[in-house]
């Protein structure tokens, strides 16, 4: 009796043990069935590989500027006395723009015209009484041929002769000093009437009537105007030293104003600074940059000196090639998971870690949708870009479906062979599609 409960008990456990580890097994089941509904993968957007024609962009920003435009700055200091013009205005050549008082100027031409009339005088007087003892020192020679006198005085004659010819020289130089003397003084004498150099307009006026100016004998003198001709304009942009050696002259460019958003205006590249223009120099904010003028072909009235703009250069293009979106690129080193190192010079491969003696060379990578929810990503050469598309030299297939959102996923998140979950699949971009 004792060995036949004994049994039975010992059924009654196993049974219990079976039952609870088909328990567990169905928990475990469901778990693994909840987790699976709950990570179907990376949510990510795609867009097939197509071709476009492509045009390489080199982005900067500055300001516009009038092509031509003069600062008048006076050559005379003196008083303001005649402002016949406003800021705004448009002015002719050789229209007066300013006068500056001219009493002092014109007194020191009268001074000069006075001191001309005296020398040239002098001169007179030193000519006759050259004349004079030239006509004895020939009597002299006369009579000392023929023994009335002797060499003592016609030694005395000629010595008086010589000293008379050295005055009238140095009074001839006295006369070409007053000469210039009062050129000069007539010169300042005009320069208190400034004049327009050009046909333009106004744009900028930095003095009043009555203000006393600084001519720019000593120092810069004072900026008293500029004269600007706003019927043509360029765009003057700072661009990075790693683009300017792709802008040419005559590239064209597309040019936005931050006071006109809905207006591109076209431009063309006319000139390329030789000499770099370096902010915070020394320290880890330093910038080296290029200005490049762009001559605006389309002429607006409302388009003011000063104003901010945008400038998108298009440096090269190239006609139906394979592109994807340029968010679609990204680089991925061997130290990530999954990238492998070539073998070591012993033969020992490394997995997931990069030598210590050499680093590996981040590449360029996209990842292709390979079947309904995983990923293959794929090295690619890439070429030039535009703001929305890149070019794909070599890697990649036409039509093939590439990861183009969202950019955390692309960049961090997505892996070879890694699954995801296709929500939306772009049906192309702005760029002209070849087929």
């Amino acid at each position: 009796m004792a060995n036949g409960k004994s049994e039975k008990k010992v059924k009654s456990r196993k049974k219990m043990i079976w039952i609870a580890l088909g328990v567990l097994l169905v928990l475990i089941m469901i778990i693994m069935n909840i987790c699976s509904k709950k990570d179907p993968g990376i949510t990510v957007q795609t867009e097939k590989a197509a071709r476009r024609d492509i045009t390489q962009l080199v982005s900067a920003t500055g300001i516009i500027n009038p092509v031509y435009l003069v600062a008048i700055t006076p050559e005379v200091t003196g008083e303001i006395v005649e402002l016949p013009i406003k800021e705004g205005d448009r002015v002719k050549k050789n229209q007066l723009l300013i006068r500056i008082k001219p009493d002092s100027y014109a007194a020191q031409r009268d001074r000069a015209k006075a001191n001309l009339e005296s020398a040239q005088a002098t001169l007179q007087m030193k000519k006759v009484e050259m004349n004079f003892i030239e006509s004895n020192f020939k009597r002299t020679q006369e009579l000392f041929r023929s023994g009335f006198t002797n060499q003592q005085e016609l030694d005395k004659m000629k010595a008086d002769l010589d000293s008379s010819r050295a005055q009238l020289e140095a009074q001839q130089g006295y006369v070409q000093q007053a000469q210039a003397a009062l050129k000069e003084s007539g010169e300042s004498l005009n320069k208190t009437a400034i004049y327009s150099p050009m046909d333009g307009t106004v744009s900028k006026l930095n003095v009043e009537l009555g203000e006393r100016v600084l001519g720019s004998g000593f120092s810069q003198g004072t900026n008293l105007m500029t004269v600007a001709d706003l019927n043509k304009m360029e765009a003057i942009v700072d661009v990075d030293e790693n683009d300017v050696v792709l802008v040419s002259i005559g590239d064209t460019a597309k040019i936005e104003l931050d006071a006109f958003k809905n207006k591109v205006y076209n431009g063309v590249v006319t000139e390329i600074a030789n000499s770099a223009k370096t902010t915070a120099m020394g320290t880890q904010e330093e910038v080296v940059n290029f200005a490049i003028k762009i001559a605006l072909s389309d002429f607006n009235p409302q388009v003011r000196p000063g104003m901010s703009c945008n400038a998108d250069i298009e440096v090269e293009t190239k006609d139906n090639v394979l592109t994807v979106p340029i968010q679609s690129v990204t680089a991925r080193s061997a130290e990530e998971p999954g990238a492998m190192e070539q073998p070591a010079a012993g033969g020992e491969l490394t997995v997931g870690k990069a030598s210590k003696k050499k680093q590996a060379k981040p590449k360029e990578v996209v990842f292709v949708v390979a079947d309904k929810d995983t990923v293959a990503m794929k090295e690619v050469k890439i070429g030039i870009s535009d703001n929305e598309y890149i070019e794909v030299i070599s890697g990649l297939k036409e039509g093939e479906e590439v990861v183009n959102g969202p950019y955390r996923a692309i960049a961090n998140e997505l892996q070879d062979k890694g699954k995801v979950k296709v929500e939306v699949k772009a049906k192309g971009g702005k760029g002209k599609k070849k087929t």
